[in-house]
């Protein structure tokens, strides 16, 4: 049996739930929103040079960017100690703290953040507790609640990568340097966090590209008050006010970005397996 014969199956799929559907969205995308809000088809730009208007990137889309980037951000700085932690951990002890980052996607990613809505509002004991302290923060409906929220749901997908690179570090060249006088801060940053770099990309990756389009998190502990450009998406094809062919137009730039940031990726990546 010729073995092109197996790869059929598998582009087929992707042809019929990926290729048409996206073909679909492109023809939505170049027809405009008739007056009782139905479809009126048609070949034109005039969504994508609407799109062009500073208050869709300075709005929605400037949230997103800034979100997505704090997001990965933070992930980095709390997922780093926790993957090195683990990494030079043996036995038991590590399968322990592997099933516990895992531990969250046993559970539905809504209702996580129902549970976070649950905490945050005024009547949670999180508020409670900030109110007892003398800080009102009011968490919830506000882009540091939005934020809590998006770096609990996306923390793990930065720990993993970062623990699979570090766990295949020789530590010899650390216990080196440390003899050539290192302390152990220029031992990280001179040799650990270099050696570490493929899987800090891609855990920034993992975690920038879906809170760049995320919907659930921001509506849910958003309130409507923190849009961004996932949620404005989401509304332009379920609000009350429908505009198919705006949402499907922000829909094709969102993931050409993404496809762009993914470019990038794959080129650093070549770029360190070369320098390796």
């Amino acid at each position: 049996m010729n073995a092109r014969i197996l790869l059929w199956p598998g582009f087929a799929w992707l042809v019929l739930f990926f290729a048409v559907p996206l073909g679909i969205i492109l023809l939505i995308s170049l027809a405009h929103r008739a007056p009782d809000g139905m479809i009126h088809w048609g070949i034109s730009a005039e969504n994508y040079l609407r799109l062009l208007d500073p208050l869709y990137w300075a709005g929605p889309f400037g949230n997103s960017l800034v979100l997505a980037a704090l997001t990965t951000i933070v992930s980095l700085l709390l997922g780093y100690p926790v993957a090195y932690a683990i990494a030079r951990r043996s036995g038991p002890v590590k399968n322990l703290l592997l099933f516990l980052v895992i531990l969250p996607f046993f559970t539905n990613f809504l209702v996580r953040i129902y549970a976070w809505f649950i905490l945050l509002r005024p009547e949670g004991w999180i508020a409670w507790l900030l109110r007892a302290l003398g800080l009102d923060l009011g968490l919830l409906g506000s882009p540091l609640g939005v934020l809590i929220g998006l770096v609990y749901g996306y923390l793990p997908f930065m720990i993993l990568p970062l623990y699979a690179t570090v766990e295949r570090l020789d530590f010899s060249l650390v216990e080196a340097a440390q003899d050539l006088g290192a302390s152990r801060w220029q031992s990280f940053w001179r040799i650990i966090f270099p050696l570490s770099r493929p899987g800090v990309i891609a855990g920034a990756v993992l975690v920038f590209i879906p809170v760049l389009g995320e919907f659930i998190t921001p509506k849910l502990l958003g309130g409507g008050k923190v849009p961004m450009f996932g949620v404005l998406i989401e509304e332009k094809f379920l609000g009350r006010v429908p505009d198919w062919p705006l949402g499907a137009a922000m829909a094709l730039v969102l993931m050409s970005l993404v496809l762009l940031v993914l470019a990038r990726y794959f080129h650093q990546l070549k770029e360190s397996r070369w320098v390796g």
